[in-house]
């Protein structure tokens, strides 16, 4: 504490990195930009005797809706558009809110930023799927299912969205609001000393009693 260097290596001591917002913008984009081809590419190839299928990451959760497994198909959903979306909106959000000062709870703001840290090891589960598929099902000529070029866009949205997490400096957060709360309290200070300039330089009103000292 209140140290200019470290006691052990003798390197400058930072509390807040400044650079923190531009890497999260970047691994943000670019997890994004991964994440479009992810939804529009095939997730999954599948090769049987009578052709070869190819299924996107909703098209698949759509074909086990309708042969019935509602369940896998809703964990599917959920796992790879839900999760996905949400962690963009919130990284976004909290990023927007540090940068331009929006006021809020600094306490849901740094829950929501703890939610984003633990829901992220769970979003891979699309690409678990699809890997322990591609190696439990090959049958040679009969049937073979591939991962497709959906999957490798995926892990990347992944990565890059953990990566724009792990940037954020959630630290800022708490700087944000209490600058917002520096500055009203400077804003309240200077207008009740504004008020009391007025009050105390007001002029007397003409033809008002002339105000003396009680004599003792």
């Amino acid at each position: 504490m209140e140290t200019a260097r470290c006691g052990r290596c003798g390197q400058r001591l930072v509390s807040r990195d400044a650079k923190s917002m531009s890497r999260v913008w970047a691994w943000w984009t670019a997890g994004l930009m991964a994440y479009i081809p992810a939804n529009l590419y095939p997730m999954l190839v599948t090769r049987t005797l009578f052709g070869t299928q190819d299924n996107t990451i909703v098209g698949g959760a759509v074909d086990l809706a309708l042969h019935g497994a509602w369940a896998v198909a809703f964990v599917i959903l959920f796992a790879s558009v839900a999760i996905p979306i949400g962690k963009f909106a919130a990284i976004g959000y909290l990023a927007l809110a540090v940068q331009r000062g929006w006021r809020g709870p600094a306490l849901r703001r740094m829950q929501l930023y703890e939610l984003v840290e633990f829901i992220g090891r769970w979003s891979m589960i699309d690409v678990f799927v699809v890997a322990i598929l591609a190696s439990l099902v090959q049958l040679s000529v009969v049937a073979q299912i591939n991962p497709g070029p959906a999957a490798l866009a995926f892990a990347l949205s992944v990565i890059f969205t953990m990566l724009a997490a792990r940037s954020f400096d959630s630290r800022q957060i708490w700087d944000s609001v209490a600058a917002l709360d520096a500055r009203d309290d400077s804003m309240r200070a200077d207008t009740v000393a504004a008020a009391r300039q007025r009050i105390e330089g007001a002029p007397v009103p003409a033809g008002a009693p002339e105000t003396r000292p009680a004599a003792e």
